[in-house]
């Protein structure tokens, strides 16, 4: 599930039950080009960002489809990494995907151990989160979709949005603000209470039936 012991043991190798207790989750963010996903990260991480962005290039510019976010200027080009503190003993480390094709190689290295995922989406460009979408339904990878409601967008409900995309029943979908941290904060905990939902589930089906005994 992505979960480790983020605890630090004092001097006898242990630490107070609090420490022990804290728990940080891998999270991605993940989507189409110039869909928000660095400013998610940035606005709702409590430290400061670590970002990979670099000036769009002429190069770039031929093969990036920028139609709808033309005044974007930059790119990231490896990941955005950012955290959060849930509550006391739970952190989430966010990682912001890559959103061009040609950077997807790196999609499978940072999805390694991770509990779930954002897909953030843009009702302008929507089609642009389908590969997020089907590469985390087919690594069976939680996730919600989060809806950047930009100002000068059609504003869509959540069934709408599911109904379009065609998620599998069940899968979350929010509308939020990536520049505002509550409602960045309100996509992460939705993708946390679902996706322990959905390991819980999948962890009891493995187990199976007990048979009685005999």
């Amino acid at each position: 599930m992505g979960l480790h012991d983020d605890g630090a043991a004092g001097p006898g190798g242990s630490g107070t039950d609090e420490e022990l207790a804290a728990l940080a989750l891998k999270i991605l963010v993940a989507g189409g080009f110039g869909v928000g996903k660095t400013t998610l990260v940035g606005a709702v991480s409590e430290i400061r960002p670590l970002r990979t962005e670099e000036l769009l290039s002429e190069a770039g510019e031929r093969v990036d489809d920028t139609d709808g976010v033309e005044k974007k200027t930059t790119t990231t080009v490896a990941m955005d990494f950012g955290r959060i503190t849930i509550r006391s003993g739970l952190s989430l480390y966010l990682f912001g995907t890559p959103g061009q094709d040609r950077f997807w190689f790196l999609w499978d290295e940072l999805s390694q151990g991770a509990l779930g995922a954002v897909v953030l989406a843009d009702t302008r460009r929507l089609e642009d989160c389908f590969p997020a979408v089907d590469y985390f339904e087919h690594r069976r990878i939680p996730f919600v979709v989060a809806v950047n409601c930009f100002a000068n967008a059609r504003r869509y409900g959540a069934n709408e949005v599911a109904r379009a995309l065609d998620l599998e029943q069940g899968t979350p979908v929010v509308l939020c603000d990536a520049r505002d941290k509550d409602s960045g904060k309100e996509v992460l905990i939705r993708l946390v209470e679902y996706a322990g939902r959905m390991h819980t589930a999948r962890l009891l089906d493995s187990v199976g039936p007990q048979a009685d005994p005999v």
